[in-house]
């Protein structure tokens, strides 16, 4: 059977988009995911999906690709919906997380060579925007949207 977690994140992009919300994906990054790992901060890295954020946005069954501008350069990113930790909207939390099982580290070997694990370690990362939190909202001290965790 399919799994519903790519319909699930596709809903959310769209209710986003009809709210005039900005989508966000938090994902955990591995070998098998495409993004600019200067951008990826202990293992993570959080993602505009907007319409005006990326280019050619496609959200498959099995992926999500699109092109987007990092630094000013633009960068192809391909996000496994397996690595898709959460999506959210930025403006006031609401989403959806789900459950991301790490794989071992055979499995994650690309064309037969090992990820660099410091290249992800001494990764830069730039500050995360500022953001304005709807009244009534508690306070949280990492400053992340807290998220309902879906199985």
């Amino acid at each position: 059977m399919k799994s519903t977690k790519p319909y699930l994140i596709r809903a959310i992009h769209e209710w986003c988009a009809d709210q005039g919300f900005t989508p966000y994906l938090a994902v955990k990054v591995d070998a098998t995911t495409r993004v600019p790992r200067e951008f990826v901060k202990d293992g993570e890295i959080v993602l505009n999906v907007g319409v005006e954020a990326t280019h050619q946005l496609l959200m498959g069954n099995e992926e999500i690709t699109f092109q987007a501008r990092f630094g000013g350069r633009a960068f192809p990113v391909v996000v496994p919906i397996e690595r898709v930790a959460a999506i959210y909207a930025s403006e006031n939390g609401e989403g959806m997380a789900f459950e991301v099982t790490e794989k071992s580290v055979e499995s994650v070997a690309v064309d037969g060579e090992m990820p660099d694990a410091t290249e992800e370690a001494s990764s830069a990362v730039s500050p995360a925007p500022a953001r304005s939190v709807p009244e009534g909202t508690p306070e949280r001290s990492s400053g992340r949207p807290v998220l309902t965790r879906v199985k």
